[in-house]
């Protein structure tokens, strides 16, 4: 599994400063515009090589500069080409204002944007662009309204306008695209929060931008990819299952037994040398009839629990651990010791209501509502800005955090951000979660450092489910085991 995209990725900031350093460097910034105009023109000429019309909806400012351009290379290969100013065309200036000029010279239509105008062809979003501050206002919102209940194919280019660049959360309105093309550097905007539902397609183009220019700027995180993970070293031909850790996992209440067993296979399945579960007594005779590898211990209090956590290198702590008593004991026990462990669940419920503290060294594992529990705030807060979010939980519980959800984000307490963008709508059922605890303890068990294995963790579930959820509704969180290993075999192989 492989793609086309970069890794790094830009705030919108940062991306203007690639732009000014590129210009500082010696590229003049219509040139810049140019080339982004001859990217989107060949992109919309790839995905609707027959359409024969645009029509090109531009606001102000460079963005609007990009959308001339592309009326200008439409009209001088003869295709039906209209622009509706909803931006004051006598307003640009700079470079946008010579794109105008330049489509005005090859004759291309310009006329007011109305609400009542008919649209046709292929739309061109180039109203807003990266620079929009708050939530975006008339006439705007009209035609943001007019391109989603078209019915056309939609091109927008840099992201869809109304989108903001740095947080992927829609600025009260925002364009639908079909296909989104953006420049210079990838803006981290467009992988997470609501940006899977607007972008469409995405299509990177660098602009020619001098690689050393480039790297003059940090990125402000990283995209998940093959080439980006961290590798599990390849077995020796004398290794021996006391080399590969042992993963104790702790949950499984009344009614919720098949959690915590989804976590303890999803370990062992991803090569942890042992795999012990602890849980309740009663659900001790299903889980050795579905899984006898794993040793599996009744245990009713803190007691039973206390020797098999001495025995532990990594504890996978929450997945139907419930919040009666039972629960919140084990939990006392895990939270007392100094070693990898990774909250999940009801193990987070606790941790935010403040009667156990979590250990250093420790990953947690939280959806969008746990999140909102652990930062005392609400969830639209934390949709509304998913990397500030991470980095907050990252900080407040000096851990590694994992903030589950369309384009997951992972934060270190060191200030490292990574995203992965794999997926499927499909993965939108229960019992996922507990899996991807589970597969984390594995890799922490094999050597990774908490931040490696949330990464690699958190890509081979999502591509495993990206990969399944090809076949559509229905899919089951154990489905997803067999598919992750497959993956981790390709990815870190077992022998050289």
């Amino acid at each position: 599994m492989t793609d086309s995209l970069p890794v790094a990725l830009y705030t919108a900031a940062q991306v203007r400063e690639l732009d000014a350093r590129l210009i500082a460097g010696g590229t003049p910034g219509f040139e810049l515009m140019q080339r982004a105009a001859h990217a989107a023109w060949r992109a919309l000429r790839r995905r609707w090589p027959d359409a024969g019309a645009i029509t090109v909806l531009a606001g102000r400012g460079n963005n609007a500069g990009d959308g001339y351009l592309v009326a200008a290379l439409a009209q001088r290969a003869g295709w039906q080409v209209r622009v509706l100013a909803v931006g004051d065309p006598q307003a640009l200036q700079g470079d946008a204002a010579q794109a105008l000029a330049e489509a005005q010279a090859c004759g291309v239509a310009i006329e007011p944007w109305r609400a009542e105008v008919s649209l046709q062809g292929v739309l061109v979003d180039a109203l807003l662009g990266t620079g929009i501050s708050g939530d975006v206002r008339e006439p705007y919102v009209s035609a943001i309204e007019a391109i989603n209940t078209g019915g056309l194919p939609v091109l927008a280019i840099d992201l869809p306008s109304g989108l903001c660049a740095d947080t992927g959360r829609v600025l009260g309105h925002a364009v639908r695209a079909d296909l989104s093309i953006t420049f210079i550097g990838l803006k981290l905007g467009l992988f997470t929060a609501d940006a899977p539902d607007r972008v469409g397609s995405l299509v990177f183009d660098d602009l020619q931008a001098d690689p050393g220019i480039v790297a003059q700027v940090a990125s402000a995180a990283v995209r998940l990819d093959h080439g980006s993970l961290a590798r599990v070293a390849p077995r020796s031909p004398t290794a021996h299952k006391g080399s590969f850790g042992q993963v104790l996992v702790i949950g499984g209440d009344h009614g919720t037994g098949g959690a915590a067993l989804l976590s303890a296979e999803a370990a062992l399945r991803c090569g942890a040398g042992m795999v012990t579960l602890a849980t309740r007594p009663e659900q001790v005779t299903a889980s050795l009839v579905r899984r006898p590898e794993i040793m599996c211990s009744g245990v009713e209090s803190t007691y039973g629990l206390t020797a098999l956590v001495e025995r532990a290198d990594v504890l996978v702590v929450g997945p139907g651990l419930g919040q009666a008593p039972w629960g919140r004991s084990l939990l006392s026990v895990a939270a007392q010791r100094e070693l990898p462990q990774v909250w999940d669940a009801d193990a987070l419920n606790l941790l935010a209501s403040g009667v156990v503290d979590l250990p250093s060294g420790s990953l947690i594992t939280p959806h969008p509502g746990e999140a909102a529990r652990l930062l005392q705030c609400s969830v639209a807060e934390v949709q509304a800005d998913r990397p500030a979010a991470v980095r907050a939980l990252a900080q407040r519980y000096a851990c590694v955090a994992l903030l589950k959800g369309a384009g997951t984000l992972i934060a270190g307490p060191d200030g490292r951000l990574a995203l992965c963008d794999r997926g499927h709508p499909a993965m939108a059922s229960a019992g996922l979660g507990d899996v991807l605890a589970g597969v984390i303890g594995a890799m922490l068990a094999q050597g990774l450092t908490p931040f490696d294995a949330a990464c690699l963790g958190a890509w081979l579930h999502a591509a495993a489910g990206e990969r399944l959820g090809e076949q559509g509704r229905g899919l089951a969180a154990s489905d997803l085991i067999p598919v992750i290993r497959q993956l981790f075999e390709e990815q870190s192989p077992c022998l050289k």
